[in-house]
């Protein structure tokens, strides 16, 4: 309401000639008035006139003004009633009792025409103003509401996408303290079909929804290509990819990601911006891993570079990698927590499996009361035998698909292919189209995975497996594979894959055959898988696990196997 507007004021006097002075000088002013003759009336009349502003007499029979006014400021509730007290009293104690019953203001007898005036324009101005501010605060609190309802089924959809994956396996001890409703730091994992494992954790520039926004295509082309068997750097070049292509200027992702191969006992890791990573062996030495490169998003593709870090394993050994929100978390005197900090607490470790709850707890201390500016996140990796990671398979399973039952196709891959493509993930993808074979991925993809490295490492390159019986001969292995690799010119690898339904499940053939002059497989045939554990001579015998048949050739560049398969059981 807008100053000089009419009013409905209402005016209680038990004085008949100063009521009606009142009254003739208001009304003249433009203002409807409606009038009491004590304080019960004026609050009978408040309730059933809704007046904008009260005029009371002080003292009243019946009811006086003291107590009228507290009944109207209590039936307005939040709604700003002014109320004008009007008295001959001058003293300081009657004033305050005004005050403290709820007046606003005072109008001394006898009444003055253009004071009167002035005290309610101020009131009304007063009045209009804190029904605006209501009005604002409401809208404000509407919005804020539906805000947080909106992120809420936003961040349902965010955790259904960058959901936890295998993060509950025994060998995984994470923390993920978010700043706000949405984490601007993303920790995945995922169990390959191999067997194998990665792990990321990623810290996006900012906090909230401009961090989730990228975190959800990370986390899509994460399980989708780990899911399917592709290596860690094939992995890192598609998201590498897809968030510089969506993400704008000055926002990346800082990342470490890592796989760790439980059958191999090998670590490679990849650091893109984050703080320096911790490998902790079971012997308690301590080795430091340096991030070797840009955050994810920030080059184009051709200038991305993949190369990581390798280690060995051994059981016990633990990775460590954290977000910078660990290293630069704060106490309540603004100091650092510090890599410092942080190295202590590892290097004075005696127990390696209480290392994690003491970073937690030296972390969670510092801080104390201080005010968190950043995520926490970290995660520690360790190294255990795979049977003892407590993963089921049954997610494999979750497809609204109907694919092919009855097929075959055959692939051929030529020299530049075999050179720079893993064609496991392909084959991998196509053969689990078939209905209920997704649980059976991990061994069909270990079969595969065996099949076409047996016809390229030996059949092709003609590398002889024994040379990875020592660190320096595995080291020399894959180095004579790489030259080798390079000098491949009309040499060719054909798959030759049919399903047939059977029963409930289905018979895969696999035919592979190669342009190499063959190898000697007989000697690995009697094999015994459970009393090899070296790095060779253990892919003819798992083979032989595996699969209900295996026939080589006479040479050894041509063999055929069987994967019998059902529903409710792995086994070949």
């Amino acid at each position: 309401m807008v100053e000089g507007e009419s009013l409905k004021i209402l005016i209680a006097d038990d004085n008949d000639s100063d009521r009606m002075i009142l009254q003739t000088i208001i009304r003249r002013q433009g203002h409807q008035v409606v009038t009491a003759v004590d304080g019960l009336e004026a609050v009978q009349l408040y309730e059933s006139e809704s007046p904008q502003i009260v005029l009371l007499d002080a003292l009243m029979p019946r009811m006086d003004g003291f107590e009228a006014a507290r009944i109207i400021k209590e039936l307005a509730g939040e709604e700003l009633v002014p109320i004008i007290f009007l008295t001959s009293l001058t003293d300081a104690e009657s004033l305050v009792k005004c005050l403290d019953a709820g007046g606003d203001d005072f109008l001394s007898k006898p009444y003055n025409r253009v004071i009167l005036q002035a005290k309610i324009n101020a009131l009304n101005r007063m009045r209009v103003m804190h029904a605006t501010l209501q009005e604002q605060r409401d809208q404000i609190a509407d919005n804020n509401k539906h805000l947080l309802q909106e992120q809420e089924v936003a961040k349902t959809v965010f955790d259904n996408v960058a959901h936890m994956g295998c993060l509950h396996a025994k060998n995984i001890k994470h923390l993920l303290s978010p700043l706000s409703v949405f984490n601007g730091d993303v920790l995945l994992a995922c169990q390959k079909p191999s067997g194998s494992m990665h792990v990321l954790l990623g810290d996006f520039t900012g906090h909230g929804l401009p961090a989730a926004i990228g975190a959800m295509p990370l986390a899509e082309i994460f399980y989708g290509m780990s899911n399917k068997g592709f290596a860690m750097t094939d992995v890192l070049r598609e998201i590498n990819q897809k968030l510089k292509q969506i993400l704008p200027i000055g926002f990346f992702c800082c990342a470490c990601m890592i796989e760790i191969d439980f059958l191999s006992d090998e670590l490679q890791v990849w650091m893109g911006g984050l703080p320096n990573s911790l490998l902790v062996r079971n012997n308690g030495e301590v080795e430091v891993v340096k991030s070797n490169h840009l955050p994810l998003g920030v080059l184009p593709n051709d200038r991305f570079a993949v190369e990581t870090y390798k280690f060995e394993l051994s059981y016990g050994d633990r990775f460590f990698m954290w977000s910078d929100g660990i290293i630069e978390s704060r106490n309540t005197n603004g100091d650092m927590f510090g890599e410092e900090r942080l190295h202590e607490i590892v290097y004075s470790n005696t127990q390696r499996e209480q290392l994690f709850t003491e970073i937690h707890f030296g972390v969670s201390a510092f801080i104390g009361e201080g005010t968190r500016d950043d995520d926490l996140t970290m995660v520690e990796v360790g190294m255990m035998p795979r049977e003892e990671l407590g993963l089921d398979e049954a997610h494999l399973n979750a497809t609204g698909l109907v694919g092919a039952k009855n097929w075959a196709f055959s692939y051929e891959l030529r020299s530049e292919t075999l050179r720079e493509f893993n064609p496991l993930p392909l084959m991998l993808h196509l053969t689990m189209e078939v209905p209920g074979l997704r649980l059976h991925s991990g061994s069909i993809y270990t079969v595969m995975a065996e099949l076409f490295s047996n016809a390229l490492e030996h059949g092709i390159l003609g590398l002889d497996s024994k040379l990875k019986s020592t660190p320096e001969g595995f080291a020399r292995y894959y180095s004579e594979r790489a030259r080798k690799l390079e000098g491949l010119t009309d040499d060719w690898i054909r798959f030759q894959i049919d399903h047939k339904p059977d029963g409930p499940g289905g018979i895969i053939t696999i035919k592979v055959e190669d342009s190499g002059p063959g190898f000697d497989y007989g000697k690995y045939a009697d094999y015994k898988l459970d009393q090899n554990k070296k790095f060779s001579g253990r892919g003819i015998p798992l083979l032989m696990t595996l699969c209900k048949s295996v026939d080589f050739n006479e040479a050894g560049n041509a063999v055929e196997v069987e994967y019998h398969w059902q529903p409710e059981a792995k086994a070949g």
